[in-house]
């Protein structure tokens, strides 16, 4: 059993949230916003869900050093040196490799678990039951991630193979491999198989496994971050930092190691996951009316409109008539209306508003 002392946690908030526009910015994404309208934003509720994991002393965030500020009013139980602020955007296995050398440093027992900042995780008792799991699978030298069983062949996810049988939650298993994100056709083959799960994204390991893994499977980054451990937690860090990033390749944690390691295991959890990557797969976990209208704002009056989403702030009154299956967000002087089916352009559409271009887009 491995002692709470030797838990870390590692919460991944650098990323931009592009795709929650307007809502989310630059300035300003997702992670820290309130786009459930509960009052707490995305990155404090992984906060609060990941304390009874680790101590509050051992759980840091890896964010981009724009977003430090954020961080330290969102959570203010953690200190300075807790936040991890890259210095520029390199996918995610510079972040966490440079986050498991600082640990490493520290406590050459620790297990890390590593979940990203945006996540919606409704069962949080359930949620701890499967990652003290997957911590004990991680004591046997395994590299664990959580795999969500589909509901539905979604192509916005990658999956995760399992060897076909039983697959019943919280069972552990031996990853087979890792599929990127589907076509249409394929997503519903992997579903209708009942042996393919959404990657989560949520991984458990100790820290010398994954420093052993990167060793084997990406050479570069191991040398950049686990060579030399002398300038961790010391002064001489940021300025390491600065030029290990410059060094590092752009990669994903999982082509940097997930894909090629023989010893990933995956954990079948049950907990009603979503990575909210979107605004449709927000409404899936909003409260509906009876109309299937999710509301986030007080003063929102909707007359002969069904299956929208309706985002904006409490204090503007909202009056929408006639609407059908769209999207409909305000925020800080920015509108946006869309047809719910149309929702994987809006990447286009932004790239083209900032263009700066005066015609209109097709």
């Amino acid at each position: 059993m491995t002692n709470k002392q030797d838990i870390y946690a590692l919460i991944m908030a650098g990323g931009t949230g592009s795709r929650f526009w307007p809502l989310s910015t630059e300035e300003k994404p997702k992670q820290f916003l309130d786009v459930l309208g509960v009052g707490k934003s995305l990155l404090r509720l992984t906060f609060e869900r990941l304390i009874g994991i680790a101590n509050t002393h051992q759980i840091f965030v890896l964010t981009n050093v724009n977003y430090k500020s954020l961080v330290l009013e969102q959570l203010p139980e953690l200190k300075e040196d807790q936040i991890i602020c890259e210095p520029e955007r390199k996918n995610t296995a510079p972040c966490i490799a440079f986050a498991a050398a600082k640990i490493f440093k520290i406590n050459r027992k620790a297990t890390l678990v590593v979940a990203p900042s945006d996540h919606l995780i409704l069962n949080k008792t359930r949620f701890e039951e499967l990652v003290q799991r997957a911590i004990l699978e991680a004591n046997a030298n395994q590299l664990v991630t959580l795999g969500i069983q589909p509901t539905r062949p979604d192509t916005g996810f990658g999956y995760i193979e399992i060897e076909k049988g039983e697959a019943a939650p919280g069972q552990i298993k031996s990853v087979v491999q890792f599929r990127e994100k589907p076509s249409k056709d394929r997503a519903i083959m992997f579903l209708e198989s009942g042996n393919y799960f959404w990657n989560s994204g949520i991984f458990i390991w100790r820290a010398e496994v994954i420093l052993d893994a990167l060793k084997a499977h990406c050479e570069s980054l191991y040398a950049i971050f686990f060579t030399e451990l002398s300038a961790y937690n010391t002064p001489l860090e940021i300025d390491f930092m600065e030029r290990a990033f410059a060094e590092a390749p752009d990669i994903s944690i999982d082509f940097a190691v997930m894909e090629h390691a023989k010893n990933v295991s995956v954990v079948l959890s049950d907990f009603d996951w979503s990575d909210l990557g979107t605004w449709g797969s927000l409404l899936e976990h909003l409260n509906k009316d009876k109309d299937s209208n999710a509301i986030v704002g007080d003063n929102v009056f909707l007359f002969d409109t069904h299956h929208c989403l309706v985002h904006v702030p409490n204090q503007k009154k909202v009056l929408l008539e006639g609407l059908e299956n769209m999207i409909v967000v305000e925020n800080n002087g920015m509108l946006m209306i869309m047809r719910k089916e149309r929702e994987p352009d809006l990447k286009k559409y932004l790239h083209f508003i900032q263009t700066n271009a005066t015609s209109s887009l097709d």
